[in-house]
């Protein structure tokens, strides 16, 4: 489960700044190898490099990642490419057309049988100027909100504070416990997205590459200065006891708000039940996956959240009382949430 490559989604009406963060995201992407698919037609620029809308078309960005315009039919296709051990890729972001429909990219990320990949969320973002108008002439885009597991409120400085509050009040009401994340120019942090690979680099002096003089001009150009956005959180939980699946399922099906991002594993304390549960969740998209222990490791509960606006201490509060404390096991039926989630 940890070796499959995460499909992040970015979708948003016309001009909201999808391609702004896009952007961000490759400059501060810190070694993450990041596979670019562009779902739309003409003429786009990605980190200043032109891409022809035709199908099929894959440009290198220069910083080990690849940038490419299709049809959404192709997709499969490439999605295939790009999880091949030697392309290398580590996160596949997907920037859909402003007049794309979310539903069917999320469909076919979570329907695909690809066996390295797996979904990472849909993140909607919204031009916090514009959105009040769009959303009214085009009802659409509320609908397309719902879906989010992510809302990006982008540009929220061309409003005023109090005007930013009720756009997100708003937009709260229709998405429940989804993060809503407020920000200028696209600039989200990627651990909030994705992990950073874990890769070994040796411990010499070297040059700074150009990505990374990029990021530290953009940090200084910026020093000093109040940035206009949300900072993620992330929080670990571990227990040396087995926990109870019905109160696990009973967290992650009723998250804490601001909740994006859920990952580890865990042992059940089930009556026969001695494998280990890797658990992967986005939004609303849970999956568990049982193996086995590896040789010495200590049977238990490791989990990180990761989220925006999120209430950490209730949140820990939360997953402790998920820990099976009787004596004795449980029955096999408080399992059935669990095999909800796992991949048959």
């Amino acid at each position: 489960m940890a070796d499959r490559i995460p499909v992040v989604l970015v979708a948003g009406f016309l001009g909201s700044g999808k391609t702004t963060l896009l952007n961000h995201l490759l400059r501060n992407n810190r070694g993450t190898r990041i596979g670019v698919v562009v779902n739309d037609f003409g003429a786009i620029n990605v980190d200043s490099m032109l891409v022809a809308g035709q199908v099929d078309a894959m440009v290198s960005l220069g910083n080990g990642c690849v940038c490419c315009a299709v049809d959404v039919t192709e997709l499969d296709e490439l999605f295939t490419r790009l999880t091949q051990p030697r392309a290398g890729i580590d996160v596949i972001v997907v920037e859909a057309s402003g007049l794309a429909e979310p539903r069917n990219l999320i469909r076919m990320v979570v329907g695909s049988d690809n066996p390295r990949l797996r979904y990472g969320g849909l993140v909607e973002v919204v031009d916090a100027e514009q959105f009040p108008d769009s959303s009214a002439r085009h009802p659409e885009l509320r609908t397309h909100v719902r879906l989010a597991d992510l809302v990006v409120v982008n540009k929220a400085d061309r409003v005023a504070p109090e005007q930013l509050a009720r756009l997100r009040a708003d937009i709260a009401a229709l998405v429940g416990s989804v993060p809503v994340y407020a920000t200028t120019h696209g600039r989200i942090d990627p651990g909030l997205l994705f992990d950073r690979p874990r890769r070994e680099r040796q411990l010499v002096a070297e040059q700074l590459s150009f990505d990374e003089l990029l990021v530290e001009h953009e940090h200084h150009d910026h020093a000093g200065h109040r940035h206009l956005h949300d900072d993620y959180t992330s929080v670990s939980f571990a227990s040396d006891r087995e926990l109870d699946p019905r109160k696990l399922i009973g967290f992650l099906e009723d998250p804490p708000p601001g909740l994006f991002r859920a990952k580890g594993f865990a042992a059940f304390g089930v009556a026969g039940e001695r494998r280990k549960f890797v658990l992967h969740m986005v939004g609303r998209h849970i999956v568990f996956e049982p193996g086995g222990w590896s040789r010495g490791e200590s049977r238990g509960a490791q989990l990180v959240l990761i989220g925006a606006g999120l209430h950490t201490d209730k949140a820990m509060a939360r997953l402790r009382d998920t820990v099976h404390d009787d004596a004795e096991p449980l029955d096999s039926q408080s399992m059935l949430g669990v095999w909800r989630y796992t991949p048959h």
